[in-house]
């Protein structure tokens, strides 16, 4: 009983890291294009970091970074533990694929910005675009999902031929 406890004090904790990392990437990439300064968001007491360019880079490459930590360790122990057990939801699978295409994109604009390499504009263009526009469908989905409520997985029902 107090292994159970503790994998789901263990999964609350997760499912917490899950939740700031992706508010925060979410935050800072927006903070990128600079909307915060332009609407006077960054006006407001302790916003005013929102409108400091190389403070919102960092933070969103390192809350990426978490972001990745965090979802390879949630699908590496969907795979490991639970495929048997449970089976991904239908948003699960789009969410999932969603955020596999999300940091990909992100992926490829960290490598646009590494010294020495570059990418045709219009790569550059439509890698930005894909990026934030699966960002945005990828927060309305999981939206959508948590007022559907459904969640990422479920137990598996074992269909006999």
């Amino acid at each position: 009983e107090s292994i159970r406890m503790q994998k789901n004090l263990s999964h609350r904790w997760i499912r917490l890291g899950f939740g700031v990392t992706l508010f925060i990437s979410a935050l800072t990439g927006f903070a990128q294009m600079p909307i915060f300064k332009r609407y006077y968001i960054a006006d407001l007491p302790g916003l005013g970091w929102l409108a400091q360019f190389y403070t919102t880079y960092w933070l969103h490459y390192v809350s990426a970074i978490a972001l990745i930590a965090v979802s390879a360790y949630l699908a590496t122990d969907y795979l490991l533990q639970h495929r048997k057990t449970a089976r991904l939801t239908l948003f699960g699978t789009i969410r999932g694929a969603m955020l596999v295409f999300i940091l990909a994109t992100g992926a490829l604009l960290v490598y646009r910005n590494l010294p020495g390499y570059r990418f045709p504009p219009l790569m550059v263009v439509a890698l930005n675009f894909s990026h934030l526009g699966m960002v945005v469908l990828f927060l309305i989905t999981s939206l959508a999902a948590r007022l559907a409520k459904q969640p990422w997985i479920v137990a598996a029902t074992h269909r006999s031929s």
